[in-house]
């Protein structure tokens, strides 16, 4: 049983649970660039909440620090209840329950798909191979690519081997996935096959944060949009709600550019 089985979840019990991801006043410099100020972000068990904005704004940054691939300077990150771990074997067992799937795709050139699924199962996870191996055919079937469980990433499509990235975070059975643009590297026919993967992770239950510029998928999939410019979180919103009537004047420019394309 894994987590792409519909229903299935490590916490919670209706649509959506406890608070899984909780950022509480955090703030981040880079140098004197204030990139993320004053942060207040709750996601529950079970929801989806897709951040959106302009280029610069923070976002990728803001998805970077829930699994510490970007460190806060002020500011608390918990996860489950726990604090975010600074270092050593407990940040590799937090980045464990993360997924996280990347604008680029970051597989091994050297291993087949299969090996690219399995690898953070077996060395992580402890995983018996023959396990790992059943799991992970399972999991590249499920994002349609598991014909192409014995090639390498080069033979693949980019949306194929995005795809492949989003199976190999779901084999180490996360609590929650972080999706940074996941789309944003493609060809315009490639991103419409791995948007349905992500919205078919939405529909069976997975904690998802989801950067990206495809308006469509967060009308359809999220629960939350949260709209960040300059740094900070200026609202948030239903889809309905923010698509239709955006409450703040920075959301409406965003909107009234990027809708009239």
């Amino acid at each position: 049983m894994t987590l792409l089985d519909k229903g299935e979840k490590p916490t919670g019990g209706g649509r959506m649970g406890e608070p899984l991801v909780v950022l509480d006043g955090v703030n981040k410099w880079y140098g004197d660039l204030h990139v993320l100020q004053d942060i207040n972000l709750s996601v529950r068990a079970r929801e989806v909440v897709v951040v959106i904005g302009p280029s610069g704004s923070g976002k990728s940054t803001l998805c970077r620090t829930i699994n510490r691939l970007e460190t806060i300077d002020k500011g608390s990150i918990t996860l489950d209840g726990q604090p975010l771990p600074e270092e050593g074997k407990a940040l590799a067992n937090l980045r464990a329950e993360v997924g996280m799937v990347f604008q680029s795709f970051n597989l091994f050139a050297h291993k087949t798909i299969l090996e690219n699924v399995t690898l953070g199962p077996i060395k992580v996870r402890k995983q018996k191979k023959a396990e790992a191996e059943k799991t992970g055919r399972e999991l590249l079937d499920r994002v349609g690519v598991g014909h192409q469980a014995d090639k390498y990433p080069a033979q693949l499509s980019g949306g194929q081997q995005q795809r492949v990235a989003i199976a190999r975070a779901l084999a180490m059975n996360p609590k929650v996935m972080l999706f940074d643009e996941p789309t944003s590297a493609l060809d315009p026919e490639m991103i419409k096959e791995v948007l349905d993967v992500m919205v078919d992770l939405a529909e069976g239950g997975m904690t998802m944060i989801v950067v990206t510029h495809e308006m469509g998928f967060a009308r359809t999939a999220a629960d939350r949009v949260v709209f960040m410019a300059d740094g900070a979180i200026v609202e948030e919103n239903d889809p309905e709600s923010f698509f239709t009537n955006p409450q703040s004047d920075r959301a409406k420019d965003f909107l009234g550019k990027i809708l009239k394309h």
